[in-house]
């Protein structure tokens, strides 16, 4: 498997033509944040950069976004009304979005019933590549319909148990992975099934990833994991591919990370090793 993940880096990483230009490696919207949470979308945005994303805009409620653009001055940021994200924002959103290759949303957003509405009303409209992470899983659970090919679901597993009923505790790595190849299939979308062993499908290929270690339990790290998959989707990649990578990336850099800083280790760490997992991979 390993010699699969770096290929599939080497694809989504070719050399970059001289004559590039800002926004030909993705514009990314990030939509997520409340009065509790900041970091989360953040860590997306920051994880996407470092991925290799040429722009990153986090829509978020006005104290989230505030605190965001303290993150670094890389990251765009449009700051909305009120505590939580809700369907006065759609309009705000949907302009946003319109100029973006992809989205991430969810992280940080919490499941107050006015967010969930917001969200579910935000993806009906969109017609771009979306991963659907953390809050917005609990979302989509209460109206599946929505979901479409172009969406990359990460669940970890008791979010995937909201989502399609089923529990995984217990089960094997061979029971999991068809679990999950039937529930995307189902779902007409990739999805991504976070934990010690990843296991993702889009219902008609299904892989493995074995990186990443007991220090990722840190809150973040999934986030992270969102915005390198969120890069790759804004790049061009097809959402099993981001989805594959993504997953390899984020835990090879949280090996790296944790063999600096051990039980310190933070998702924020993890963020500036992304970049030398996609090098190692595309020169090795």
């Amino acid at each position: 498997m390993e010699a699969f993940y770096r290929n599939l880096i080497k694809k989504l990483y070719p050399p970059r033509p001289q004559e590039s230009h800002k926004g030909d490696f993705g514009k990314l919207l990030v939509i997520g944040g409340s009065i509790r949470y900041s970091g989360s979308p953040a860590l997306v945005a920051l994880a996407a950069y470092r991925a290799g994303v040429d722009l990153v805009t986090v829509a978020a409620p006005k104290r989230a976004a505030d605190i965001i653009a303290g993150f670094s001055p890389d990251i765009i940021t449009y700051p909305l009304d009120y505590h939580y994200l809700n369907n006065h924002h759609l309009h705000h959103v949907m302009d946003l979005a319109a100029d973006v290759d992809a989205v991430v949303v969810g992280n940080g957003a919490e499941r107050i019933r006015e967010t969930k509405s917001f969200i579910i009303n935000f993806l009906k409209k969109i017609d771009k590549p979306c991963v659907i992470d953390a809050d917005a899983i609990h979302a989509v659970a209460e109206n599946p319909d929505i979901i479409r090919p172009n969406f990359v679901i990460t669940p970890h597993q008791h979010e995937f148990f909201v989502l399609t009923g089923t529990k995984m505790e217990g089960k094997s790595p061979e029971e999991k992975m068809e679990i999950v190849r039937k529930s995307s299939e189902r779902l007409n979308a990739t999805m991504l099934l976070k934990g010690h062993v990843d296991v993702i499908s889009d219902g008609k290929q299904t892989a493995i990833n074995k990186t990443g270690n007991a220090f990722m339990t840190k809150g973040g790290t999934g986030d992270a994991l969102a915005g390198i998959c969120g890069a790759l989707l804004a790049r061009g990649a097809k959402p099993f591919d981001a989805a594959c990578a993504a997953a390899y990336i984020n835990g090879q850099a949280g090996e790296m990370a944790s063999k600096k800083f051990g039980e310190g280790v933070l998702a924020y760490d993890m963020t500036w090793e992304i970049p030398n997992v996609i090098s190692s991979a595309t020169k090795g």
